[in-house]
């Protein structure tokens, strides 16, 4: 999860982690963002709106 989440990261992709706020088991979530893997980290609550500003036409984030 967290190694293909790099990946996707490196090539460009925009990611996003959960929170350890919010994380009921913040495993994937923490390795993903030891690794520098997610762009963003947000609470579980912005993740959708954040997810719909990216497709957005015209918006970046």
């Amino acid at each position: 999860g967290a190694v293909g989440l790099a990946d996707m990261q490196k090539a460009g992709a925009q990611t996003v982690a959960e929170h350890e706020s919010t994380a009921v088991v913040y495993g994937m979530p923490a390795a993903a963002v030891r690794l520098g893997a997610a762009r963003a980290i947000l609470p579980l609550d912005r993740v959708a709106d954040h997810v719909l500003r990216l497709v957005e036409p015209g918006v970046r984030p």
